[in-house]
């Protein structure tokens, strides 16, 4: 028993640790937008020139994530993933100590490829030390740092900024990076080294140009004036590339991303109707700034308080998440919590000048509840049917999936408030926000409608056995 016990406390450890990584990862990917005006100062450039350094991270994240699986099987995640994290640290130091613009850009390329390989391999491991029956819990804990980063960043940003210097947006990575770092080194279990193929360089270079193009595409069109010519050029290049890639790892004899997980249906419902819930869910902490902001004229530090109560709601439900789907099934809960999440997000299109703030905390709150049940189901039915031995391969393409449906989230919501704008004027109001957020409200329809065709045994076998009640024994 106490061997048990010790095993226990070591893997929750382990799961800790990852989701501390995944953490510093997502906080990464969205606080800068908060500093912008002041970095732009800083630097002596334009506050919308600074959506270059959040650009090449989230890039550099999406296009690098694929090579991480032929590394962890190359060279051992006991290896990697700590390296990952000093690479991460280091270069956070590295953007502190920027002076200029094109400095800071590299030094986030430099970050964003420790981030690369931090978050998929960290994930790996954990799945890799999990037994099926305790893989709900695992992906629960995994899935608060993507809830709790977007959410968080606006109000961190705003106090940093106001109350410091945007240099401490880095530096804070610094003393949790050298814990991740010793942690990673005394948890991380030691595995049998294995001899992976040769690197797919064909399939490296298509599916990170198409990748690339299409992150760099979002990126455009979530910026002032896109440029015409630039968003057809990457709109040509990014699904043309993506288009070859897919064609080619469909045919390779081993591709660099093994697209046969996409065959089992629980896998393909959370890379399909799941990421449209992730680019909903992950542009709503993008607008609800903004819309404080420049439609209602709050403070940075107010909006941001606000929109904590997103992640109250993310926290409040997370004890509850792994018995509600032990109790009702993934079926059930996917389409509760995609539909709670659209109306939720329907909901904060009503918000006006005259709206009570407690009100408006407690829709926040829902919202919160919603993307946190949502989130871990779908993270968690993801691997559901995924053969051990496939689980490398299906984690390195899940990893890419969800990074590109995340790089692509902010972007949507730019571009629904920029289509709001179009059609009812840029000095319109709450009407382009509004627009904005009816239209994410919609798409996340689309995540509902499709969960309502999964198999309502999807995922059983991730759901402790129940012990079928008898009747006490009468003695005839």
């Amino acid at each position: 028993m106490r061997g048990k016990s010790t095993a226990e406390t070591r893997q929750l450890a382990l799961t800790l640790l990852v989701a501390g990584t995944f953490f510093m990862e997502n906080l990464d990917g969205t606080i800068l937008a908060t500093a912008a005006p002041r970095m732009a100062t800083d630097l002596g450039v334009n506050s919308a020139a600074i959506s270059v350094a959040i650009t090449s991270y989230l890039l550099t994240l999406a296009v690098l994530i694929p090579l991480s699986g032929w590394l962890t099987e190359r060279f051992g995640a006991r290896l990697i993933f700590p390296a990952a994290i000093a690479v991460f640290t280091v270069a956070s130091v590295l953007c502190a100590l920027s002076n200029s613009l094109p400095e800071l850009v590299i030094m986030r390329v430099l970050q964003g490829i420790g981030g690369a390989m931090m978050v998929p391999v960290g994930r790996l491991v954990v799945l890799r030390a999990t037994e099926k029956k305790d893989l709900i819990r695992a992906i629960a804990w995994l899935t608060w740092p993507a809830l709790a980063a977007p959410v968080i960043a606006p109000l961190a940003g705003g106090f940093i900024t106001s109350y410091a210097s945007w240099h401490w947006i880095f530096l804070i990575n610094v003393p949790l990076g050298v814990v991740a770092f010793v942690a990673a080194l005394r948890l991380v279990p030691h595995e049998d080294r294995k001899s992976p193929e040769r690197l797919d360089w064909l399939g490296l270079v298509l599916t990170c140009g198409g990748i690339g193009a299409l992150i760099y595409l979002g990126s455009e069109l979530s910026g002032a004036g896109p440029s015409v010519v630039v968003v057809i050029v990457s709109a040509v290049v990014g699904f043309g590339l993506s288009g070859l890639a897919i064609n080619h790892l469909l045919r390779a004899k081993h591709p660099l991303l093994d697209l046969r997980a996409l065959r089992v249906q629980t896998f393909r419902v959370t890379h399909a109707g799941g990421s449209l819930f992730r680019l909903s869910i992950t542009a709503v902490p993008f607008l609800l700034p903004l819309l404080f902001q420049d439609a209602l004229g709050w403070s940075p530090v107010q909006s941001g308080a606000l929109v904590l109560f997103v992640f109250v709601g993310n926290l409040a439900i997370k004890p509850l998440t792994t018995p509600m789907l032990v109790r009702f099934g993934f079926r059930t809960v996917l389409i509760a919590s995609s539909f709670a999440a659209a109306a939720s997000i329907a909901l904060v299109a009503t918000i006006g000048g005259s709206t009570s703030l407690v009100l408006i905390a407690a829709l926040l709150l829902f919202s919160g509840v919603a993307r946190s049940v949502g989130f871990t189901a779908y993270n968690t039915i993801a691997f559901a049917d995924i053969k051990p031995e496939a689980m490398t391969e299906a984690n390195t393409l899940a990893s890419t999936i969800q990074q590109v449906a995340a790089g692509f989230g902010v972007a949507v919501g730019a571009v629904a408030l920029s289509a709001g704008q179009a059609i009812y004027g840029s000095q319109a109001g709450l009407a382009p926000y509004r627009f904005a957020f009816v239209a994410l409200a919609v798409l996340t329809l689309g995540a509902t409608a499709e969960a309502w065709f999964i198999s309502k045994d999807a995922a059983d076998n991730l759901r402790p056995a129940r012990v079928p009640r008898t009747r006490p024994s009468t003695g005839r």
